[in-house]
């Protein structure tokens, strides 16, 4: 009784209903239009308008599941809900790092040597932390989806900072890493969407959280191969045009 007395201010309180209803409208407006610039003419003008709303629809995904996370964890004393803040939170890093890196790397498309920006270095700084902290969350509790994703979120945040400390080595490699940190966060999109409806659909939770990103991941490296491909020409030196942020998951 005193847990539920507790508890209550998380689903009652003035601000938790507003943040999760932005969260929800914020991810429906990323998956309606995540299709747009994936289907659309590359770099055309309905291209990049709807491209950049999908990035700011899921940045708001982003901050509010940083809300959602925290108003859990300082709020609701039940276990569960503990663990879903932690995971939530992780979540939030993981997708965040995945459109920044898909963004910023146009605005270093022209760069020849390292790039030591702090938002772009102290973002998969912080993923490759948060996996640290998640895997050992996870194996202590017993969730085998927080080590799943942990792993997940370990290989990309390091995959990220070794591009952006690395002299590019492909006069295209901005292109791919634009690319693959967008379906990235098209993959977080899908992922949402297939989690809220697992029952639904029939899906087991643990298969609901990882399908969208290993269908997604073998998507974006066939993708990925297939203007590797078609670039080779253009590229400079060839065969390295693939080198950047490999964001595959939610």
């Amino acid at each position: 009784m005193a847990h539920a007395k507790r508890a209550a201010p998380v689903q009652n309180g003035f601000m938790f209903k507003p943040i999760l209803f932005l969260h929800i409208a914020a991810g429906s407006v990323a998956l309606a239009s995540m299709w747009i610039p994936m289907l659309s003419r590359k770099g055309g003008s309905l291209h990049r308008r709807a491209g950049w709303v999908f990035v700011v629809a899921m940045a708001t995904v982003a901050v509010s599941a940083v809300l959602l996370a925290l108003w859990r964890l300082l709020f609701d004393p039940r276990p569960e809900a503990q663990s879903f803040g932690v995971f939530l939170l992780y979540i939030a890093v993981l997708t965040g790092a995945a459109v920044s890196a898909g963004v910023r790397v146009l605005r270093a498309k022209k760069r020849t040597g390292a790039h030591r920006h702090w938002w772009d270095l102290g973002l998969p700084a912080l993923l490759v932390a948060s996996s640290v902290g998640m895997a050992t969350f996870g194996f202590w509790n017993a969730q085998p989806i927080f080590a799943a994703f942990s792993l997940i979120g370990f290989v990309n945040g390091v995959t990220n900072l070794r591009y952006w400390l690395r002299p590019p080595t492909s006069t295209l490699h901005w292109w791919f890493a634009h690319m693959n940190g967008m379906l990235g966060g098209c993959i977080a999109a899908v992922t949402a969407f297939v989690v809220v409806n697992a029952s639904s659909l029939g899906l087991a939770p643990i298969v609901a959280w990882l399908s969208p990103s290993v269908i997604g991941g073998i998507g974006t490296a066939v993708w990925t191969r297939y203007y590797q491909r078609r670039f080779a020409p253009a590229a400079a030196p060839a065969g390295a045009a693939g080198r950047g942020p490999i964001v595959h998951t939610a």
